[in-house]
């Protein structure tokens, strides 16, 4: 009954796979390293064990055996020389860990075409370098299917639903907000993809449906890391890169991010609302039957009772939670150390629940099973990154786009280079990776153009979250997967509210060059 039930809301979606859209895109990646000319910047790193600089030359390849490595001491000096304005500490305290480019050294190389082998080779290399992730999201299904085999989220999110009762949107309103808060502080947007097996039935349970909770939880990480205030994956690199201070232009992006985000609930309630009235205005009202039954959707009439054991494996569970973000932000944890956690989590919720060593086994496993199609998604987004690298041509899009808005009026020029950031986003969905390869380019422009280089890491973060909203080579196709919707209807969802904090954002930009 399942399987006819799942064939005939695939068949009435009739849109491509979140996996298709990945591949189209990664198809794209390698047809441009045939049209664009190939090109890099010199990039230097910092070297922990010998205590130096390592400068490679744009047409470095070490298994090619061409360009050249040089060792430079790990001195301020060296960096001045360089044209780089971080300053040191930033690279031996770790802020700054990835290799950067050096500005003034974009330089034609060999092309490296990606053809058919590199195309089909490139998801692989992706998941291989994302299985940190990937085995994040495994455990996470384990843990899942253990406590949902106890029964505790049936029971606990039934009696939530029962006491928010009438003020639904008070689980909107909160979600939204407080995701917004983790974006904004360190990033919060991989670690999202942990959150929708559980908040999924909390939405269902409350009249809504499947991609409200899509839009509470990814739309709430993504402007808190659109207006990053102290995220230091974000502004605090971009900040070090341009050689200005962190707290720089922190009051405006605070104002952009409380009216951006009461922006975003305020769209997300307009739409709750209305299908909550009307079922049938659902983005996704024809996959209602395959969403309920996959996340177990709560029937109020025969809510599950909510024993002590239940209690504590839930309690367990919120616990998990907890720790995750105390480790992230206190501790420098990352997946490794939180696959750890949810590893262990499930089997201790397991043992409190009293449900037997096989059945723990099983329900971990089967779990697991369930996100493995998210989890590789992962994988695919990765390969393009991958391709614009080995390809040669990240580095030849960023001195065009950069050449193309440079000597414009400053308004004109922080407007236009948030959409410049738009467009690099849309290939390079990294905070981090973005802003080592392209704010050491952009900063020196402020100069040029008479503005403050923090204008830079504002038009920077602006520009690369207005594309997270939407792009497929983000975290929203693995979102997607996880509720079994597809592209389009995400993009009737979102595409209104890109556009309104696209202008939202140029206004902010244009309100701190007036007021810097």
């Amino acid at each position: 009954m399942v399987n006819k039930l799942k064939k005939k809301e695939k068949k009435k979606r009739g849109f491509l796979s979140s996996f298709s859209i990945c591949f189209l895109v990664v198809l794209l990646a390698a047809i441009l390293s045939w049209i664009i000319p190939a090109g890099n910047y010199d990039t230097l790193v910092y070297d922990e064990g010998s205590n130096q600089f390592l400068v490679y030359s744009a047409d470095y390849d070490e298994e090619a055996g061409t360009g050249t490595e040089t060792a430079y001491p790990a001195t301020q000096e060296t960096l001045d020389e360089f044209g780089i304005t971080a300053g040191l500490d930033n690279f031996t305290n770790g802020n700054i860990y990835k290799p950067m480019s050096i500005p003034g050294t974009y330089q034609k190389v060999e092309a490296h075409h990606q053809g058919i082998k590199e195309f089909l080779a490139s998801p692989v290399q992706g998941t291989a370098d994302g299985f940190d992730i990937i085995f994040f999201i495994l455990m996470l299904g384990g843990t899942i299917g253990v406590i949902n085999y106890i029964g505790a989220f049936n029971a606990g999110i039934g009696a939530l639903a029962k006491s928010c009762k009438g003020r639904e949107q008070i689980i909107l309103i909160a979600v939204t907000a407080l995701i917004a808060l983790a974006g904004t502080v360190e990033g919060f947007c991989e670690e999202t993809i942990a959150l929708y097996p559980v908040l999924v039935p909390v939405f269902l349970a409350a009249g809504y449906d499947a991609i409200t909770a899509v839009g509470a939880i990814y739309m709430g990480s993504t402007i808190g890391c659109m207006f990053s205030t102290i995220n230091p994956f974000s502004v605090g690199i971009a900040s070090y890169a341009a050689g200005t201070s962190m707290n720089a232009g922190l009051g405006f992006r605070v104002v952009g991010l409380l009216i951006g985000t009461i922006i975003t609930v305020l769209y997300l309630m307009r739409y709750a609302q209305k299908i909550k009235k009307d079922p049938e205005k659902s983005l996704v009202y024809d996959q209602r039957e395959l969403v309920h039954e996959k996340f177990s959707a709560i029937d109020m009439e025969n809510i599950p009772e909510f024993t002590t054991r239940r209690k504590l494996a839930l309690l367990a569970f919120v616990l998990t939670f907890a720790i995750m973000i105390l480790g992230i932000m206190k501790l420098g944890w990352w997946f490794e150390e939180l696959s750890i956690l949810f590893m262990c989590s499930g089997v201790a919720i397991g043992i409190i629940g009293g449900i037997g060593e096989k059945n723990i086994v099983r329900e971990f496993v089967n779990g697991a099973a369930d996100l493995v199609g998210v989890a590789l998604i992962l994988g695919v987004a990765r390969a393009v990154t991958i391709l614009l690298d080995n390809g040669n041509i990240s580095g030849t899009i960023l001195e065009g786009l950069s050449t193309a808005v440079s000597g414009m009026p400053p308004a004109v020029f922080l407007v236009l280079l948030m959409l410049v950031y738009v467009i690099l986003g849309f290939f390079i969905n990294s905070s981090s990776g973005l802003a080592v390869l392209s704010i050491p380019i952009m900063a020196p422009l402020a100069d040029i153009v008479g503005i403050p280089r923090e204008l830079i890491v504002s038009a920077y973060v602006y520009g690369l979250g207005i594309i997270t909203f939407i792009t497929p080579t983000g975290i929203v196709m693995p979102s997607l997967e996880v509720v079994e919707t597809t592209y389009d209807r995400w993009l009737r969802l979102a595409m209104p509210l890109v556009i309104i904090l696209t202008v939202w954002g140029a206004i902010m930009l244009v309100a701190q060059l007036m007021f810097t």
